[in-house]
């Protein structure tokens, strides 16, 4: 007869040793894979990975979005930067900071945490004999649906407070207060079919290259098996398969990502969003909508890398192994 051992930390005395090499994976309350524990860890380290990711690089998103608005506003980015702290100090340079923290952090939560749920339901239960490559597209896309109805309101003001000089508000209540008073929730959610127009491409993007970097580091570049190397390598390949998922993405989503910001600064009271859209690709052109690429390659690649680095080494500390590589 068998026993349990007297450690609850432990594995059960019941357990076949050979099964300890993988229970040793989940040290902190055994997280099984694709178990709720598992989905809320996620949840939490896209927490961890996008609303402190984002806000740190404020800076550089605040002269990008108003040089999207409004390209002869300034003629480089350490110009924008420049002026800005001249006139406003370092707060001047963090304008939008708040709703970026809030709105990233629930963000993230949404994209990582429904990432995994998504990619659960479709690869192992609906569609499990599916290319992987379209799993995670179908996933990321899902996923990113529902993150941004939790980010549209919160992207709207940032957006509002970047681009009014000067500033629309001095913080996010007072943004928050002074916009649902001119238009309620509908006024933030105006923006939410071009930011799905942008956010859920570029997602796909995010997700589909990472995953698929990852897989060909390991099998051409590293010549093994993820899990022949130490975690330390492991983040290291998050990292590098971010960044090069983060250039990635930039590219493809720029052009919604300058109408966004258009919208959010430029819409009329009375106007649709197609005929929005309509009047300002008139006015700025195909061009137009490439304005500010270069420093947001260099934002969202650096970005997407930290983010992929934080969220797996997040993943790590609780014992879950790091993302793709399978």
């Amino acid at each position: 007869m068998t026993s349990r051992s007297n450690n609850p930390l432990g594995p059960p005395a019941n357990i076949d040793p050979k099964s300890l090499p993988a229970l040793q994976k989940y040290p902190f309350g055994k997280i099984e894979p694709n178990s709720p524990k598992y989905f809320l860890s996620c949840m939490l380290g896209g927490i961890v990975a996008c609303g402190p990711t984002h806000t740190f690089v404020t800076p550089l998103d605040l002269v990008k979005t108003r040089r999207q608005v409004d390209s002869k506003l300034y003629k480089s980015n350490v110009q924008g930067w420049k002026l800005i702290y001249a006139k406003e100090g370092i707060r001047g340079v963090f304008t939008g900071w708040s709703p970026t923290l809030v709105g990233y952090s629930f963000q993230g939560f949404g994209k990582y945490g429904f990432y995994e749920i998504f990619k659960h339901i479709y690869g192992d239960n609906i569609f499990p004999g599916m290319n992987r490559t379209v799993v995670y597209l179908g996933a990321s896309a899902s996923a990113e649906f529902i993150a941004d109805i939790l980010l549209c309101p919160f992207e709207a003001l940032k957006v509002k407070m970047q681009t009014t000089v000067p500033p629309y508000a001095k913080n996010l209540r007072q943004a928050w207060a002074k916009t649902t008073a001119e238009g309620g929730m509908a006024k933030l959610y105006a923006g939410i079919v071009p930011l799905w127009g942008r956010q859920i491409p570029y997602t796909m993007c995010k997700f589909a290259t990472f995953e698929e970097t990852v897989n060909l580091i390991y099998k051409k570049g590293l010549s093994g098996r993820k899990e022949d190397y130490g975690k330390l390598v492991q983040t290291g390949v998050s990292f590098l398969g971010g960044y090069i998922a983060g250039v990635a993405c930039a590219v493809v989503s720029h052009p919604a990502d300058v109408m966004v910001s258009k919208l959010n600064s430029e819409r009329k009271a009375s106007e649709s969003a197609a005929r929005a859209m309509t009047r300002i690709y008139g006015n700025i052109g195909f061009s137009g909508l490439w304005n500010g690429l270069p420093v947001r390659i260099v934002m969202i690649g650096t970005l997407t890398a930290f983010q992929w680095l934080i969220y797996d080494s997040f993943k790590v500390y609780l014992g879950l192994p790091t993302t793709g590589g399978h």
